[in-house]
């Protein structure tokens, strides 16, 4: 079934159609609600108001894009908009639980397997602990070009479709997350090695 033979069948509420792009699309969503909320369970909440927008927005896909990049975008909108609201809500809880070194403490989901390889398991767990405290601090265009591309290994130019930005835009807004990415991570070290 193509996009469009889809996006028809969604818009005529034909239930095999919409459990059909569930099915194809349901995994990619959560993964990139994640990559943005870094929570499981509200990644997977975000990912049904997605395809409860995407019901009812269907008539209004004008097919300038992939299917998969107006998914991607709504996606990335609504994992925005949940940040934005959770960070009015909660920006007195968010101080109470820093570590020592002002790291936020985070559930994190994985193949850490704590049995095994102690201090390297630890070392692992700390250095995502590193990236994803350095992922949130980036300013939330480049937060997002950086995960599309080095998580969810879109091509810059879907990306940009993603984003409504330029491949320039993209290319720029990728270049300066490394950077900021890799100052704030070798400042990390510096702190923690000594």
């Amino acid at each position: 079934m193509t996009d469009r033979e889809l996006l028809q069948g969604i818009i005529e509420r034909d239930q095999a159609a919409f459990k059909l792009l569930v099915e194809n699309h349901q995994q990619l969503v959560i993964r990139t609600c994640y990559s943005l909320v870094h929570d499981l369970e509200d990644a997977q909440d975000l990912a049904q108001e997605v395809f409860i927008e995407i019901l009812k927005s269907a008539s209004s896909f004008r097919g300038a894009a992939k299917l998969s990049s107006w998914i991607y975008r709504i996606a990335v909108n609504k994992s925005l908009n949940h940040l934005k609201s959770t960070r009015r809500r909660n920006a007195f809880t968010l101080f109470s639980f820093q570590d020592k070194n002002g790291l936020a403490k985070e559930e994190e989901i994985g193949d850490l397997n704590s049995s095994a390889g102690g201090d390297s398991v630890m070392e692992e767990k700390e250095l995502k602990e590193a990236l994803h405290v350095a992922l949130n601090r980036l300013p939330a265009n480049q937060k997002i070009a950086f995960i599309l591309h080095n998580y969810e290994e879109l091509p810059y130019k879907e990306i940009a479709e993603v984003m409504n930005v330029s491949l320039s835009s993209v290319e720029s807004l990728i270049h300066r997350a490394k950077l900021n990415l890799q100052k704030r991570l070798t400042n990390y070290y510096h702190l923690n090695m000594k």
